[in-house]
């Protein structure tokens, strides 16, 4: 039987691919500091032989987890999602983010280094910055202020990129890199600071919906089923290198908040703040790559996903 290691594995997509994972017969480590992970996003594999949960931060090193199971069985995929991913979260924790793109990922290399294992990193859209270049392929170096207070994710993430690629040239290590876009969907946490959390939490609530800025940036929202079931066809391609892995369809934050507003069936008002800073314009996947080499494409719509979304927040106290 196949194993694999998924750091941040209690997190909102670290957990889906768990259960994915062992759902094609894998037995799965879950490697997890709880920081902004939460073991009852692992509820289903409680009790399942073929699952283990080590709390662990990654950053301190993993290379004794293979202790935690039978020795003699190898480690076939690493799949590397530990960090903080939401903009609260990350500049709450900025020192904690700069090292688990940077020392955590070494580690998480090492580990499949040692085990001659495929390796795939979780980076994000967050490493086009602010685009110039609309919508934004792999190839685009992207528009990322360095120093401004977002920069201890970006840099992060462009860090881990780089250190995941030269593990390729270097070592010959089999490597993937998903750049995500906006996932959202059951588990990820109410009012976690990702705007679809938030405007579900406080029409919810009755609370007012908060908009950052005139609400005209643009989004593209892609539903966690569509995401889990793009980063299991890169890890099973042949590909090396970045991939885009989100839904291209655009949408501006304020219609996203009408549209939260007509499914909860909210009369929530909606309150406009300050933008922070370098928050981006705009962001939408050119997905021509992942068409091409995967065969995939979304198949869920913002209005269906984010349905379902609600329906799970209202059966889980959200």
């Amino acid at each position: 039987m196949p194993r694999a290691v998924v750091t941040g594995g209690a997190g909102f997509l670290g957990s889906h691919l768990c259960c994915t994972l062992r759902a094609r017969n894998f037995k799965v480590i879950a490697i997890d500091n709880l920081l902004t992970g939460n073991r009852e996003n692992l509820a289903d594999l409680e009790g399942d032989p073929g699952f283990v949960f080590v709390e662990r931060d990654v950053i301190d090193g993993i290379a004794d987890v293979v202790d935690h199971v039978d020795r003699s069985e190898s480690i076939d995929l690493v799949l590397h999602f530990a960090s903080p991913a939401s903009p609260p979260e990350y500049l709450a924790h900025p020192i904690a983010t700069l090292e688990v793109g940077s020392i955590g990922t070494r580690h998480a290399l090492d580990l499949a280094y040692e085990h001659h294992a495929r390796f795939l990193l979780a980076s994000t859209s967050e490493v086009y910055g602010d685009p110039l270049v609309h919508p934004q392929p792999e190839s685009y170096w992207g528009n990322v202020n360095s120093v401004g207070p977002r920069a201890v994710y970006d840099e992060a993430k462009r860090y881990a990129e780089a250190l995941t690629m030269t593990y390729h040239r270097l070592h010959g290590l089999d490597t993937k890199i998903a750049r995500i876009f906006n996932t959202y969907g059951p588990r990820l946490r109410p009012g976690d600071g990702r705007v679809v959390s938030n405007f579900l939490a406080q029409a919810m609530r009755g609370d007012p919906i908060t908009i950052y800025g005139a609400g005209t940036q643009t989004r593209s929202f892609c539903y966690v089923d569509d995401e889990v079931r793009g980063l299991l066809a890169l890890l099973d391609s042949d590909h090396i290198g970045p991939m885009n892995i989100g839904n291209p369809e655009e949408f501006t934050v304020h219609e996203l908040a009408e549209l939260v507003h007509e499914i909860v069936g909210s009369d929530s008002e909606l309150v406009f703040e300050p933008l922070p800073d370098d928050d981006p314009r705009q962001r939408r996947p050119d997905v021509a790559l992942a068409e091409q080499i995967l065969d995939w494409r979304p198949a869920v719509g913002l209005r269906e996903g984010l349905a379902h979304t609600f329906d799970w927040y209202r059966g889980n106290g959200g």
